[in-house]
């Protein structure tokens, strides 16, 4: 074995020892062994999920398609259109010290798929005024392979988000990312609960780690310690597990991973969301089961940087208490069929 094997090997165990002593032994040994098994297949994990991002040659046929269409430099501007979409949760029980309070949302940003874009991103956060912002993942371009990247821009990001930063892995991200998020401010909720807040004007933060691919996800100790009639907010890359929140008696779900469908037929009609759900949980607003939620399309693109019928977007979610309430001065009414919007 050279010196630089052994390097490299040493780099390895001292990284597999620093995630144990943050995340368990069990789930660091679990998510490093399946991305070690993982990288660079075209399947996932149980050889009949199909991943369109590990497929080499999808970009360039996909890039020729557009171009023969007439669509690639058009879908390639709306990557980079952002839009700041504005939605609202009425959540009864509320703490009265979180009445108004904005989350900023970014998701599948895809750092280093697009420089374009990433400024694109950069400019759009840049006037908004929020509380919180929470990220559910996606950070690097592709399912596996080098990190430097991806961790390059997920530190000008930081440089731009105002305040504290939560966020969850997805599954294009590698665990052994962890470590240097965290140095640069994110604050990574691997299976864990933040408290925001304190005694009875608490807002209780969940995150999981991956349900998509790794299924690395642990509901019961993300949630277990947060109490009956707490307000709580569960991260998650993906809605697929919004059956199993719902039970566990969420509040609120923040997702993204389904890109809204990225490139989308005429009326935003997503060909496919890559996700195990309802296609009503594809984008935007949902309630199912009591549980309200919101997946993203995202920030950012995969696969090809374009997208068509289906625009970018960087989510403003304020939090209220009664069906009318001020916010910054100006009064903010539920919509008269708000629980007509609940499907089951």
């Amino acid at each position: 074995m050279t010196a630089r094997a052994r390097t490299l090997e040493n780099q390895d165990e001292l990284l597999e020892y620093r995630l144990s002593l943050r995340l368990g032994p069990v789930h660091a040994r679990q998510r490093l062994g399946i991305e070690r098994e993982a990288e660079a297949k075209v399947f996932g994990q149980d050889h009949s999920s199909f991943h369109l991002e590990n497929w080499a040659t999808a970009p360039g046929f996909i890039r020729s398609c557009l171009k023969l269409a007439g669509l690639w430099k058009r879908g390639q501007n709306n990557s980079r259109r952002l839009n700041t979409v504005h939605n609202r949760f009425h959540l009864p029980n509320l703490p009265a010290a979180f009445e108004g309070y904005r989350i900023l949302h970014l998701t599948d940003l895809h750092v280093d798929m697009d420089e374009a874009n990433l400024q694109a991103v950069l400019r759009e956060i840049e006037p908004l005024d929020y509380d919180l912002c929470v990220l559910t993942g996606d950070y690097r371009k592709l399912t596996w392979g080098p990190i430097e990247g991806a961790l390059d821009g997920m530190s000008r990001l930081r440089d731009g988000i105002k305040g504290e930063a939560y966020a969850v892995l997805g599954n294009h991200d590698s665990i052994r990312m962890v470590p240097a998020l965290e140095d640069m401010g994110y604050k990574l909720l691997m299976n864990e609960m933040a408290l925001l807040g304190c005694e009875d004007q608490a807002l209780y933060l969940a995150g999981v780690d991956d349900a998509h691919f790794f299924k690395v996800h642990n509901l019961h100790r993300a949630g277990d310690n947060i109490p009956a009639g707490g307000t709580s907010i569960l991260l998650s890359h993906t809605p697929e597990i919004w059956r199993e929140a719902a039970h566990a008696g969420y509040d609120v779900f923040l997702c993204g991973h389904t890109h809204g469908g990225q490139i989308c037929l005429p009326g935003g009609i997503p060909v496919t969301l890559d996700s195990d759900c309802p296609r009503s949980l594809g984008r935007g607003y949902w309630r199912m089961n009591g549980m309200q939620g919101y997946t993203s399309p995202g920030a950012g693109t995969s696969v090809v940087n374009v997208r068509l019928n289906c625009p970018p977007e960087v989510t403003i979610h304020t939090l209220t208490r009664g069906p009318d309430s001020f916010v910054d001065g100006r009064l903010m009414r539920v919509p008269a069929n708000a629980d007509a919007i609940e499907q089951r």
